[in-house]
């Protein structure tokens, strides 16, 4: 994505026209390399519908837009002992200094260790955590360091679904499927009394408890959930892209002639596997930039995003059939009084009744609206 965007720039700027990506430039984006694998369960992929590089196989079909493995994969090697630096300056900076591009700052950290550094060197609520995909890498950071982790402001979370069906299986969404081990852990640093929805193990874990109350304090994990009830009508259609980018790539632009041939495949497939899905009207849903939209305007317009707050929502981890499903206590029932949170309490198996148990998840109904989204999206890249 980055080498498209730097031959975007210059074919703009040869063309006379804005660069524009100013923040982009302004404030380097640190990168850094996640978790290979799932706390529980086996590796999920979805190249089926995204393609094995995640964008529609882009990489093979274009080519002359990809960068070759070995420009780049040695950005993010740890540095040697010696450097320009000194050994401790490189220590303390995590990063290579000959290894900078124009777009990105490379991290030599795994990527939870660069999200406690950036929680750890910034003030308490001022960091916004977004995730969109599973939640392995918020997991293992807040196993590592709870109290780092808690200064987060909010954590935005595309993931779930409560009351529509899922994308992976019945009831199960992607990212909540594919590591439901994590997003459980996440979700249960919400609650008053975080063991009291932290997931059973069938297998010996390598991330440890959360440490008693009195070790992490009072403060709760502010999650935003985004499941998929209020991210699917959000759609991208294949004629408004086209509408947009048929001009752009008939005059050379790189980034139109990119989104183009990655977004052609995903409708391509979207057209093979669902009902109503054909020609022009062929679209994708918005998914992960419905949190981009949230996080970027919700402080200046609070009031066009809809939220239910403070709901007991508990992911399911072990289920045969239900892995990854959003639980939610749809009874209509009061809550008990007679309980300190640790014991169990009659005709309330699972703490669902409980004032001290159980998460407190904030989930997002409503947004400014569903159609406005994809061309505001189209107008920000393409102008």
């Amino acid at each position: 994505m980055f080498n498209v965007i730097e031959k975007e720039m210059q074919w703009r700027k040869d063309q006379g026209l804005p660069e524009r990506f100013d923040t982009m430039r302004k404030c380097k984006p640190v990168v850094a390399v996640g978790a290979k694998e799932p706390l529980g369960g086996q590796t999920m992929m979805a190249d089926y519908y995204h393609g094995i590089d995640g964008l529609g196989n882009v990489h093979h079909t274009h080519p002359h837009h990809t960068s070759p493995l070995e420009t780049w994969s040695h950005l993010f090697d740890a540095p040697p002992p010696a450097t320009l630096l000194s050994s401790i300056a490189v220590s303390a900076a995590h990063t290579n200094p000959a290894s900078h591009t124009d777009l990105f700052t490379p991290s030599n950290r795994h990527s939870p260790h660069e999200i406690l550094r950036i929680l750890e060197g910034n003030p308490v609520d001022t960091i916004t955590l977004i995730a969109i995909g599973p939640l392995t890498n918020f997991a293992i950071a807040a196993a590592e360091d709870p109290k780092t982790f808690m200064k987060a402001k909010d954590v935005i979370v595309m993931g779930g679904t409560i009351d529509e069906p899922g994308n992976i299986t019945p009831v199960g969404e992607f990212n909540c499927i594919a590591d439901a081990t994590a997003a459980a852990r996440v979700y249960a640093l919400t609650s008053p009394t975080p063991m009291s929805t932290m997931p059973p193990m069938a297998v010996p874990s390598s991330l440890p408890p959360y440490p008693k109350k009195d070790k992490i304090g009072d403060r709760r994990l502010n999650v935003i959930m985004f499941p998929l009830d209020v991210t699917t009508p959000h759609t991208l259609r294949r004629d408004e892209v086209e509408a947009k980018t048929k001009s752009l790539i008939e005059k050379g632009s790189p980034l139109a002639e990119w989104v183009g041939a990655f977004l052609s495949a995903t409708f391509q497939k979207s057209e093979s596997l669902y009902h109503g899905h054909e020609g022009g009207s062929t679209s994708m849903a918005l998914h992960d930039v419905v949190c981009i939209w949230y996080a970027l305007t919700s402080s200046t317009r609070p009031q066009s995003w809809e939220m239910k707050r403070g709901e007991d929502i508990r992911v399911e981890t072990q289920g045969q059939w239900t892995r990854g499903m959003c639980v939610v206590d749809q009874r209509d029932m009061k809550m008990l009084d007679n309980d300190d949170g640790e014991s169990q309490v009659s005709g309330d198996t699972g703490g669902w009744l409980s004032r001290l148990r159980g998460n407190r998840v904030n989930r997002c109904v409503g947004t400014p609206g569903a159609r406005m989204l994809a061309l505001l999206l189209l107008d920000t890249i393409f102008g």
